[in-house]
């Protein structure tokens, strides 16, 4: 062979070259690196704390704890949650010790996917964060609340960052197509304005994966026939199968299932349908949202518009039935006719305070007069004694009868709204409980 294999240059993505080595070229995140922001003001102060960077994926977690480092010239450790154990955490540690006896430098010991290192692992970070060892860097993806101990979040402060905008990404490309030292500047590529868009918004808020799409694309464009123009041909082949960022398990998933949620509850058709497409389209189990509909037309629409329920339990057996797309369409179906129903939450509420009080008070007897007597002994100890048969009643209905244990008499849960079909069915209630009050002496048929 003419070439030696060990003196070439090892490869490195594009991605990788790119990476901003200052805040002067680092793209999105204003609202924490502008200046006079806290974060900014401790950087530029030299004076580092212990800190969480949350936000999802590509959006310069890693390269923003590099950059601090450089910048207040601290040693700089990293590690990975995924890759990582407790031997790992020793050997960080230690060379963190040795940087601070032998050399005096700061550490700032960077772990990426903090949230997958269990108690005892994050618990290990601790005395070291305390006695100033390592300036601690976390990087996650998931809520901090929910995935870090609050031994080690009490100690660190939490910075949230966004998905950069549709700007930032086109920002991010266009340096990378003009730098010919770390980029494609060489290859004097061209690209399509309407690509470019296509890239951009394909990216959904990610650097890196908009400079993975764009080497992508400059291989394809440099081996065919377009004379180095990336054109919406060549997007649409690295593009297909494509999904948007969907975490089925993690945060997005639970952003997005509660933005539904509220959008039906606050009535809006648009919203509704969008956040039920952006979850079909980042590969949401349909069935999933078909369980989800049915739990919001108990919880929030309830007997102010039953049908609701009916239609969310149809939507369901299409979806089971014929599949996609026929399914999909059942779906959207319920979530509009839900958003646009009444809404009413009284019987999800009465539902939770009955179940508080069955959970919180003495287990009652069921009253003699309810109690049902198949024996003779159970008829000599007057079960179902004086039981008033409301069938037999003027009306239908047994007024002053008393269903409850004796120690509840007169406890009130469900309060139906003045909304759709409660507002006949809270008409009727309050009839009712008028014949109680008069001992059923205005009963009438009531319809």
């Amino acid at each position: 062979m003419s070439d030696d294999l060990f003196s070439r240059e090892v490869y490195r993505p594009l991605a990788a070259r790119m990476r901003p080595n200052s805040l002067d070229n680092f793209y999105g995140q204003q609202h924490l690196i502008a200046p006079n922001r806290p974060l900014r003001e401790a950087i530029d102060g030299g004076m580092l704390h212990s800190m969480i960077f949350w936000g999802p994926p590509g959006v310069g977690k890693t390269t923003l704890a590099k950059i601090i480092a450089h910048r207040v010239d601290a040693h700089f450790e990293s590690i990975s949650a995924v890759l990582s154990g407790v031997k790992e955490i020793r050997s960080a540690i230690a060379k963190a010790q040795e940087q601070r006896d032998v050399r005096g430098r700061k550490t700032i010991l960077f772990v990426d996917e903090v949230h997958r290192f269990n108690k005892s692992q994050q618990d290990a970070f601790l005395p070291f964060v305390e006695d100033g060892t390592v300036v601690f860097i976390g990087a996650t993806t998931e809520n901090p609340s929910f995935e870090l101990n609050n031994a080690l979040l009490s100690r660190c402060r939490v910075y949230v960052l966004k998905s950069l905008t549709e700007s930032d990404i086109l920002t991010v490309v266009q340096q990378a197509l003009v730098n010919k030292e770390q980029g494609l500047g060489d290859q004097k590529l061209q690209f399509e304005e309407k690509a470019l868009s296509t890239l951009a918004i394909a990216a959904d808020g990610d650097a890196r994966r908009a400079l993975n799409l764009l080497e992508i694309a400059s291989d394809l464009a440099s081996q065919g026939q377009d004379n180095g123009v990336i054109n919406s041909d060549i997007l649409e082949q690295i593009l297909v199968g494509d999904s948007r960022r969907f975490d089925k398990g993690g945060e997005y998933f639970y952003d997005q299932i509660s933005a539904l949620h509220k959008a039906i509850r606050g009535s809006s058709v648009d919203a509704g349908l969008y956040w039920l497409c952006r979850m079909l389209d980042g590969g949401c189990d349909p069935i999933y949202l078909a369980r989800r509909l049915v739990r919001i037309a108990n919880e929030d629409i309830g007997n102010a518009d039953p049908r609701s329920l009916e239609l969310a339990l149809s939507a369901w057996n299409v979806q089971e039935r014929l599949g996609s797309p026929e399914g999909e369409l059942a779906l959207a179906q319920a979530v509009l006719y839900m958003a646009a129903a009444p809404k009413s939450n009284a019987v999800y509420s009465a539902f939770n305070a009955a179940m508080a009080d069955v959970r919180s008070l003495p287990t009652y007897d069921v009253p003699v007069h309810l109690r049902n007597a198949p024996t003779t002994l159970m008829k000599d100890l007057d079960y179902g004694k004086d039981y008033r048969y409301a069938h037999n009643e003027k009306g239908g209905y047994a007024a002053g009868e008393n269903y409850l244990p004796d120690e509840l008499k007169g406890k009130q849960y469900y309060y139906p709204t003045d909304r759709g079909l409660e507002k006949k069915i809270s008409e009727k209630l309050d009839y009712l409980r008028s014949l109680d009050d008069t001992g059923g002496s205005d009963n009438k048929d009531h319809q």
